[in-house]
């Protein structure tokens, strides 16, 4: 144990008490419902419009892309979650394989990502506003939009507020609801007119380019839409078997989704009246695509229909959401980058109390300079992306290092991990210079986080040390910035498409070598005497026949380990 760390064994056993608290409820069909939810939430509402408007027909090739992809990133967090269960996982892997400055710096931007929720809420109030006009205008929340969407939280907050089997039951039903509208949609708009040269009319099957599928994986909404396969690995510590149903649970969500947006973008494609093409795919605009275009089509009653989903769906996706981000912020309070109390679990329910109050703060912080939805989405996203490379990295690390325990559950890991990174940096980099120009530096403020939380909390280990293991995530972050700003998706145009790409993969690939050698490098430091590590060398919080690695016995969770 580390020599200024003399109350690490307390702040152990807190965390193990408090991981110990979580209930073991949830099977593979209320996982899957959580993917599912998590998944389809107000992406299903805009994106095959903003799809369609930024690649046309081709925004089918979009989705299929985007459902391989996350695939990938996937298998990859499946493998860690099937070999280290454990509540909030995805903040805490990244801290075990890569130390205290990757940690905190993926750390701040899921805490920032929170505002992910506060996407969803957005489209609520959109939506919302075809009955209650005062509430969202210009593309933004007006004040009492804002005093509505904050009660929303306050509700979404409510329910969670109790037991993790409440909260499945209750997400079950939701999902049953949101599996069938979508498909109601999907048949009654096809039955009411079928436009047969919608892929050849209009400037062809990709009017603007087949570049243009990139350009709608992120800033057409596909990568959000997509996003959210990973939350039942956040449910894993609450998980009675994790190893078999998290992995089942995870590729079942995305295969449901990616199968309904398809759908979904075919109908709105193929549905589309003649006459609001007149200045092709980039000319339509709706408010609310699916409930007008119903309207457009005399289907009056699928756009009532809709318009009660418009709540229900991401209202749906922001319940699981506001669960998700609970705990998150549980897990950051174990890593030490939120003060301790944030760990605590509320004995009789297993629920993160404490950590679901500040997220309802996080919340409505970020209701307040974000009007749109796509404007939340892409910024927040870029955030959350960063959490899939880091975890690539991390499953990498621990299976290099034989003191490890990670078996290698996912074949052709080693291949898929460092391809799971530079895909993950590609959906960064693709999301585009006009919202990497803010996420970006966003998240490399958590560099000042670090140096605040070293300084009082975690000075065992030499600041030098700490950045030189830290080091290829400032400068992964770096380098995307400056690609971004060199490359063709909103940038100057200095690096023309493909090469743009191409240089992203280049970088991707050599910092993704440079990190496993930095991470396998840190175990074995941290395990030697007086290390200050957090190896996962020990049984963690779900120690038994299904628990894999997770908190270290040497490390101290509320001092940033």
């Amino acid at each position: 144990m580390p020599q200024d760390l003399p109350a690490g064994e307390g702040a152990i056993t807190a965390a193990l008490t408090q991981e110990h608290r979580l209930r073991r409820d949830l099977g593979f069909w209320a996982l899957t419902a959580i993917a599912f939810s998590n998944i389809v939430g107000s992406g299903w509402l805009f994106a095959a419009m903003y799809a369609a408007q930024t690649a046309g027909p081709a925004s089918l090739l979009s989705w299929v892309a985007a459902g391989l992809l996350c695939v990938l990133v996937a298998l990859v967090m499946i493998e860690l979650g099937a070999s280290r269960p454990e509540g909030g996982g995805t903040v805490r892997w990244p801290l075990y394989a890569s130390g205290r400055l990757v940690g905190t710096l993926v750390g701040w931007s899921v805490l920032l990502s929170v505002g992910g929720t506060a996407a969803e809420i957005s489209a609520i109030m959109q939506y919302a506003g075809h009955y209650l006009p005062g509430i969202y205008r210009g593309g933004s929340l007006t004040a009492t939009g804002l005093g509505v969407a904050t009660a929303l939280s306050v509700l979404l907050t409510t329910l969670n507020w109790f037991a993790v089997r409440l909260f499945a039951r209750l997400n079950n039903l939701l999902s049953v609801f949101k599996i069938a509208v979508p498909v109601v949609t999907v048949v009654a708009l096809l039955a009411s007119g079928w436009h047969s040269g919608r892929l050849t009319d209009h400037g062809g099957f990709a009017p603007y380019g087949y570049a243009a599928c990139l350009s709608a994986l992120a800033g057409g909404g596909i990568v959000y839409s997509v996003n959210g396969f990973q939350a039942p690995l956040d449910f894993s510590g609450e998980t009675r078997d994790p190893r078999r149903t998290v992995p089942a649970s995870v590729l079942a969500g995305i295969g449901l989704a990616v199968l309904m947006y398809l759908a979904l973008q075919v109908a709105f494609l193929f549905t589309m009246p003649e006459s609001l093409l007149g200045h092709g795919w980039q000319g339509v605009d709706f408010d609310s695509p699916f409930g007008q275009l119903a309207l457009l089509l005399n289907l009056h009653w699928l756009s009532a229909l809709l318009y009660a989903d418009a709540v229900v769906s991401p209202g749906g996706s922001a319940y699981v959401g506001v669960a998700l981000d609970a705990r998150h912020t549980y897990a950051l309070a174990k890593n030490g980058t939120l003060p301790r109390w944030f760990m605590a679990v509320e004995a009789r329910s297993g629920i993160p109390r404490r950590a679901l109050v500040l997220n309802l703060l996080v919340i409505v912080v970020f209701l307040l300079p974000f009007g749109g939805w796509q404007d939340i989405v892409s910024v927040m996203g870029d955030m959350y992306l960063l959490i899939y490379a880091a975890s690539a990295v991390a499953a990498a690390v621990f299976l290099a290092d034989p003191d490890s325990g990670t078996a290698g559950w996912v074949p052709g890991l080693r291949w898929i991990a460092p391809v799971s990174f530079v895909v993950a940096a590609e959906f960064v980099y693709w999301s585009g210079w006009h919202d990497l120009r803010l996420a970006l530096p966003l998240v490399l403020v958590g560099l000042l986080v670090f140096l605040g939380m070293h300084r009082t909390a975690m000075a065992g280990r030499p600041l030098a040390a700490e950045l030189r293991t830290g080091a290829w995530l400032v400068v992964f972050l770096v380098l995307l910035t400056v690609l971004s700003w060199l490359g063709s998706f909103g940038g100057s145009g200095r690096l023309p498409a493909p090469w743009d790409s191409l240089a992203v993969a280049a970088a991707g690939f050599a910092v993704f070598f440079w990190a496993v050698r930095a991470g396998t490098a840190w175990l074995r430091e941290s395990r030697r005497p007086g290390g200050g590590g957090l190896a996962g060398r020990d049984a963690g919080p779900d120690a038994g026949p299904d628990a894999g690695p997770g908190l270290d016995s040497g490390s101290d969770p509320g001092s940033g380990a």
